[in-house]
């Protein structure tokens, strides 16, 4: 609805609790901090959605394995914030190591391939 001040309380809200209830490596705080970076993201906040994709993606490289989706998705993230700022070098290594994990893991019709390949 692009109420975005109404989706950052909620989802702040969500990551009180889960930095209250959960250990600091859970990848449900990774996806708390991709959730704030959307919202940042969609308003063209790019330093703050970097600051929260770049947290979610700490947590995912120390609680997933290499090859995990979530991983992925997080070096996607990253890379779409690169892509909108214009700065398509960065954009793209990001693209490319989304891309890897997903041809090792995913079939070859896989949506997310069709993703990772439009965006590069």
């Amino acid at each position: 609805m692009g109420d975005y001040s109404k989706a950052l309380e909620f989802y702040e809200k969500a990551l009180k609790i889960d930095e209250k209830a959960l250990p600091s490596n859970h990848p449900s705080l990774a996806t708390s901090y991709n959730n704030i970076g959307q919202v940042y993201k969609n308003m063209g906040d790019y330093s703050k959605a970097l600051e929260f994709y770049e947290k979610a993606l700490k947590i995912d490289e120390k609680a997933l394995p290499s090859n995990h989706p979530d991983l992925a998705t997080s070096y996607n993230n990253i890379g779409g914030v690169y892509d909108d700022m214009g700065d398509y070098s960065k954009a793209l290594e990001f693209y490319e190591k989304a891309l890897k994990i997903r041809e090792k893991v995913l079939p070859s019709n896989h949506p997310s391939l069709a993703t990772s390949y439009n965006n590069i």
